[in-house]
């Protein structure tokens, strides 16, 4: 099988790629060679890669620089999109594209359904919208995947700019009132890969068991505060070194954004347990994971450094 694969510089496409290689041939151009800014080209490249499936997490995903950069944002999380569906609907070929909690108001407090009203508040939100409208308008086998709150050891997420805040402040605000799944780009290309495995070389037939559509998280929910309160915790745990004793909760009101973010972030599971018999692993037991790995990476940068000051 051959496999596109963009967006492999951001955290789902980063974690994907060495998975997917393990069992297929992934073509994973650089944005410069697949530019989701740039539809007018994707047809064209989809020629030339002739893939079994295509899977595309990259998106335009700065939400407050969306606000005024509103025609980008479309282009890349709408118009491209539209582009991939069209093709892969006239080509046959099953095409997985990753979307987000933003379509949705964030209104109530239970999880949200797949099947549920959307609203999104944004910019962003509206264009993640657009672009899922697109690829079921296309008409050709595809699944939607909608997950939130997505960090990793690496990239530019939540989990790292508050293990960068703890080392210099000793007092961290963070929102108490927005809720939602924190979730692992690990926990989502390890939850993928065994969803691939129990379609039975039937992606087709898979992706019309979730209705083209599925929630994909790790379990369980907190705030950002909760979030940002487990990390601290979860550095002093390790013995790691910070500034930071306390994680102070205030409103959305008090820490105010050009995007409105829904308060309401939940994500039902119940889907992807029913069609596929998977749990996601618990947020806290992923985080736990991810900051080993976050560790990990850093103390191999530091002997790297050390080694390159040695040499020198």
């Amino acid at each position: 099988m051959r496999i596109l694969l963009t967006g492999t510089s951001g955290q789902i496409g980063g974690a994907l790629l060495p998975l997917l290689e393990e069992r297929a041939t992934v073509i994973a151009p650089d944005k410069a060679a697949f530019d989701l800014a740039r539809p007018d080209l994707i047809a064209s490249r989809l020629d030339e890669y002739r893939p079994d499936l295509v899977v595309n997490p990259a998106a335009f995903t700065a939400v407050d620089r969306a606000e005024d950069e509103v025609d980008c944002a479309m282009v890349v999380n709408a118009q491209a999109p539209a582009v991939i569906a069209h093709w892969a609907a006239v080509n046959s070929v099953p095409l997985v594209h990753f979307s987000t909690d933003y379509v949705f108001d964030g209104s109530g407090s239970r999880a949200w359904r797949e099947d549920d009203p959307t609203g999104p508040l944004s910019v962003y939100g509206r264009s993640k919208l657009m672009g899922e409208d697109a690829v079921r308008r296309a008409g050709g086998p595809h699944l939607v995947i909608r997950t939130s709150w997505v960090y990793a050891a690496s990239g530019t997420n939540f989990m790292r700019t508050m293990i960068r805040l703890a080392r210099e402040r000793e007092t961290l605000r963070v929102v108490g009132d927005q809720w939602g799944a924190p979730t692992t780009a690990r926990s989502i290309a390890i939850a993928f890969m065994e969803m691939i495995d129990r379609g039975n070389g039937d992606l087709p037939g898979m992706f019309a068991r979730s209705g083209g559509l599925l929630h994909l998280t790790n379990s369980g929910s907190t705030s950002w505060h909760g979030f940002a309160s487990a990390i601290i915790d979860g550095l002093r745990q390790r013995g790691v070194a910070s500034k930071a004793g306390h994680v102070v909760s205030i409103a959305t009101a008090d820490y105010p954004t050009k995007a409105t973010r829904p308060a309401n972030s939940r994500l039902d599971l119940g889907r992807l347990e029913s069609v596929y018999g998977l749990v996601p692993q618990a947020w806290p037991d992923a985080l736990a994971t991810e900051l080993d790995h976050f560790l990990a990476l850093e103390t191999s940068a530091a002997n790297g450094a050390d080694q390159d000051g040695a040499n020198d």
